[in-house]
């Protein structure tokens, strides 16, 4: 590794670790601040109360002296109030560059969002690769805020996107990448985030029709409100008496009563939509600061360019209604108050209000969220992996041209990296070698990379040139007792839905491991020619790993179609060794035997 090189990769750690020094020493000043202003309330508190009795007892001591301390007092809470807000944003980033910094010791698998809920047992890759759950890939990429840059990350990783596409989501990581401040801030944002809150709710209650408060009996609503407002203050101050303002409760019930329907509808489907508003608001708020150049960042920009008032400010009013209908149903205090003031059909009729004039912009507000939650995830990626390059995307040729090829969830210490390209010649490599050299993960290796690639995320290789392609894979499989299907027949099944796929305008790349096993030798021979030829005759391209010596011989027959490639193992002192690196031609020896000596269970 040159200087230069070494420089460059040693950069975001040493930043991560400048900032998180910075927390450090701010929360540490924070804190001593915190218990000074903690005692101040406390002494001036009791100051306070000193002050009632020596004013009652003694002439000398004016009423008037009590309010200095209480004051004061207010004056402290205040400040305590801000101090505590900036020690939780400090403690927030000292917890935020711990985690950056984990990714670089590895130590990432057990903090951050799995994706698991987006794994689809008949999605014909995503099991196969570690691309969701502990450990895996989205659980490296991911740094969204909100269930929108979520859901929007693992669409990308699980349909891959079209040129044109990949090439703007590159300009736009490229823009993002060096904007360090700016992840924080989003990640500091200090609103609750958890898997229950699901920001795309609200896109569904958007698009419903609103509930309508017919007009006059709104117009009942302010009046009996105003008229609630005057009896009260007539019985307190006035002397009045108390069977107006009961007459006035009287009939607001009966307006209450009969608009009940329509009002517990509002306050059923706000209660479900408003799922995580804070967070999108403040998202928002972070967003509408920004200018940017690249033509990704720009159209999302302008989605949030909607009307005088910025998204931000909508979604926090939404929030305040639902919070305030929520209130005046379910909060005891509350309640009695926001029913005299006829709160929940005036609230109802704001809210409905809301979604008839500002609801047809949720759907390109959420969108726009969305996606940049997803394209700053991968910009933060490439930010922590500087000599990670962009794949060089071509539709001229189908192709996977790949020069250091690594698997992005191994460590950069321990990632042996291989060259390899195939594409119309060979449109197959057959991949053999003994049990753990290596053939499994080579698979994986080039399924990842493909899919960061097609994501327009960088990829973990010197260089990578690749065509579009339909990717489709059959390396875990498992028989299923629910379904009463063996393991064979399981098999057979992934490699039809292979199979299926292709033929179409897009090549399809499959990555095949130990193709066809559960059956005789000869009919895996038989059938695993017939699998591949009619792949190959449909235009399809890719790996097939096999520790069977004999389909090896398939690829004699394939011509300049095929070829054999293979990885070794050796014994060194009675140890089994691997180095990893894909060779020409096919494996020599095999080493299970070997392996059950070694384990003891063979002499």
């Amino acid at each position: 590794m040159t200087e230069a090189n070494s420089a460059a990769v040693t950069v975001p750690r040493d930043e991560y670790r400048r900032r998180r020094a910075a927390f450090l020493e701010e929360a540490k000043k924070l804190a001593r601040r915190d218990r000074r202003l903690s005692r101040l309330r406390a002494v001036l508190f009791l100051a306070g109360i000193a002050c009632v009795p020596l004013a009652a007892r003694f002439d000398a001591v004016a009423w008037w002296w009590c309010l200095v301390p209480a004051v004061a007092f207010l004056v402290a809470v205040v400040r305590h109030e801000s101090v505590a807000k900036q020690l939780a944003h400090a403690r927030r980033g000292i917890v935020y560059h711990r985690q950056n910094l984990k990714r670089f010791d590895r130590r990432w698998q057990h903090s951050g969002v799995t994706g698991r809920r987006y794994l689809e047992e008949s999605h014909p890759y995503a099991g196969d690769l570690d691309l969701f759950g502990r450990g895996s890939l989205f659980q490296l990429l991911c740094q969204a805020r909100t269930r929108l840059g979520e859901d929007t990350l693992g669409s990308w990783l699980l349909n891959a996107a079209t040129p044109s596409t990949i090439d703007f989501r590159q300009r736009a990581i490229t823009e993002l990448r060096d904007r360090v401040d700016l992840r924080e801030a989003l990640a500091l944002l200090p609103a609750e985030v958890h898997d229950a809150l699901d920001q795309t709710r609200l896109r569904a209650w958007a698009a419903m029709p609103p509930h309508d408060v017919p007009r006059h009996w709104l117009l009942a609503a302010w009046l009996l409100c105003l008229a609630a407002i005057v009896a009260g203050f007539g019985w307190v101050i006035l002397g009045w008496p108390l069977a107006i303002l009961v007459t006035v409760a009287v009939v607001e019930l009966l307006v209450h009563a009969k608009l009940s329907g329509v009002l517990r509808r509002v306050a059923r489907d706000i209660d479900t939509a408003n799922s995580g508003l804070a967070i999108l608001s403040q998202v928002l708020a972070v967003l509408e600061k920004e200018q940017f150049q690249s033509p990704f960042l720009t159209a999302l920009r302008s989605q949030l360019d909607t009307d005088r008032r910025l998204p931000s400010a909508h979604i926090r009013r939404l929030q305040r209604m639902s919070e305030w209908i929520e209130s005046a149903w379910h909060n005891q205090f509350f309640a009695p108050f926001a029913f005299l003031l006829c709160l929940p059909i005036l609230l109802a009729h704001a809210i409905e209000r809301w979604r008839e004039t500002v609801g047809q912009h949720v759907e390109q507000w959420l969108d726009a969220v969305g996606q940049f939650e997803a394209i700053s995830s991968l910009a933060g990626y490439a930010y922590e992996h500087p000599r990670d390059p962009f794949p060089e995307i071509t539709a001229m040729e189908t192709v996977v041209d790949a020069t250091g090829l690594g698997h992005p969830l191994i460590a950069e210490d321990r990632c042996v990296r291989n060259d390899l390209r195939f594409g119309r010649e060979p449109q197959l490599m057959m991949v053999s070698g003994s049990n753990m050299s290596g053939k499994s993960t080579l698979l994986r290796t080039v399924g990842c990379n493909v899919v960061l690639a097609l994501a327009g995320a960088p990829v973990r290789a010197t260089r990578l040139r690749l065509s579009p392609f339909v990717l489709a894979t059959s390396l875990s499989v498992h028989d299923s007792l629910l379904a009463g299907s063996s393991y064979f027949f399981a098999v057979i099944s992934r490699l039809k839905a292979i199979v299926e796929r292709t033929g179409g305008s897009t090549p399809l790349l499959f990555l095949i491991d130990e193709i066809l096993p559960g059956t005789n030798s000869h009919d895996r021979r038989v059938g695993a020619e017939g699998i591949i030829r009619r792949l190959l005759q449909r235009g399809g391209v890719g790996l097939v790993t096999t520790h069977d010596l004999a389909l090896t011989e398939i690829v004699t027959q394939l011509g300049t179609a095929a070829s054999n490639v293979h990885f070794e193992d050796r014994l060194d002192d009675g140890q089994m060794t691997f180095d990893y690196q894909l060779r020409p031609g096919v494996v020599q020896r095999s080493n299970a035997l070997e392996l059950l000596r070694l384990v003891g269970l063979s002499e």
